[in-house]
């Protein structure tokens, strides 16, 4: 606490650029829609959800007429979203942990990407329909 007190100047340069960092890393793998966005934007025809969860877990319930395509091999497989180019991807995984980061992947290969927010669990734990 005395270093706090004493230092409070560099305490708080390091909070700003903390939170700063906290800011443009998780904007990285695009905007985070809520259940009720991802609805309208799907619904509407604007946008597909990208699955990146493994073959597993997605086929224990998934959102309707979501793509497979695990974390591990989206690299790889991007190809296979590119009929969908004009369209925003909305990337979904269990609890958002890989979201971000798959979802800079997809915007570096040119595609426009959002995430969901709390993935698949807050769209399960709003009892949300699933696909099995």
């Amino acid at each position: 606490m005395a270093f706090i007190t004493e230092q409070w100047l560099l305490v708080s340069i390091l909070g700003v650029l903390a939170a700063a960092l906290i800011f443009v890393e998780s904007r990285k793998g695009g905007a985070a829609l809520s259940h009720h966005e991802v609805t309208r934007l799907v619904n509407s025809d604007q946008a597909v959800v990208v699955d990146v969860r493994e073959a597993k877990e997605y086929s224990a319930g998934h959102i309707v007429d979501a793509i497979n395509i695990p974390f591990a091999k989206l690299a790889d497989r991007h190809t296979e979203l590119n009929k969908h180019r004009e369209k925003t991807l909305i990337v979904a995984d269990k609890m958002g942990q890989h979201a971000g980061a798959a979802g800079k992947i997809l915007k570096d290969k040119g595609f426009t990407v959002s995430r969901l927010q709390g993935g698949m669990s807050e769209w399960q734990g709003q009892n949300l329909p699933v696909v099995k």
